[in-house]
């Protein structure tokens, strides 16, 4: 069993598109902060939600600076950077994701309830 559940701001406003199968993909990032004072660390998730969930509202809530908690499959991808130096990147196949109240700017969601859930159906996976 894989299962990753992280809370965290999102580092960017979601971007849904369309894979060539056809298929919706939203993409966004999460950076989790752990420890405190020097010893804190952030480490950033780059997170997709496919199919029919990655078509609806979500995406216009889904904005910069945003409190979310994401929950599902976590996998390591690894690189090679422009210089020659190996990379990675953690990679999240989104379950379930909730937002968490208004973002860091201290904006207010537009009319919505301050939790919202995409579950995730099996119909939906991508494997």
């Amino acid at each position: 069993m894989n299962k990753l559940i992280i809370s965290g701001r999102l580092t960017r406003d979601a971007e849904a598109r369309f894979i060539p199968s056809g298929t919706a993909v939203m993409s966004f990032s999460v950076a989790n902060n752990t420890g405190f004072g020097d010893k804190q660390k952030t480490h950033y998730f780059e997170c997709s939600i496919f199919g029919k969930r990655a078509e609806g509202k979500l995406k216009d809530y889904m904005l910069k600076g945003q409190q979310v908690v994401v929950e599902g499959e976590v996998s390591l991808n690894q690189y090679q950077k422009k210089d020659g130096t190996g990379g990675a990147s953690l990679n999240v196949f989104v379950n379930n994701v909730e937002l968490m109240g208004g973002n860091q700017k201290g904006g207010s969601q537009p009319s919505a309830p301050v939790a919202a859930s995409v579950a995730a159906e099996d119909d939906d996976l991508p494997f």
